[in-house]
């Protein structure tokens, strides 16, 4: 399974990368933000995305719809890992539809729970 992992800074990048390797998952994309994860897409082989929310250029919240309102990747699981934490940015982003929502900081036992929720919800685990 490939994932995209989604984020401006390229530590977080490399813990989320690190992680998804400690779970046994090897096939990893990265993207600084939004529009550099639209053109990663696009080479369709992507089937998990993780992302930030904030970020420049095209935020997660707005990956995230532009992922949905596209018919190609609409079904993609998205998972949200983002420092904000407060009752309505969770709102807001489970309106836009992503699968689940980590606050940071978070553990790999707090990631592989949401992914591992994520991938039972979505018949892919």
């Amino acid at each position: 399974m490939q994932f995209l992992v989604v984020d401006d800074s390229p530590t977080m990048r490399r813990i989320v990368i690190n992680a998804l390797k400690t779970f046994g998952y090897t096939d990893t994309l990265e993207a600084g933000d939004g529009f550099e994860a639209m053109e990663q897409l696009e080479k369709g082989t992507v089937e998990f995305v993780i992302t930030d929310w904030n970020m420049p250029i095209m935020s997660g919240l707005e990956l995230t719809k532009s992922i949905r309102s596209n018919d190609k990747y609409k079904h993609l699981p998205i998972l949200m890992v983002t420092t904000r934490g407060l009752k309505q940015d969770i709102v807001d982003a489970l309106k836009a539809r992503v699968n689940n929502y980590v606050v940071k900081p978070f553990t790999p036992h707090v990631l592989k729970e949401k992914l591992d929720a994520v991938l039972k919800a979505t018949n892919l685990g």
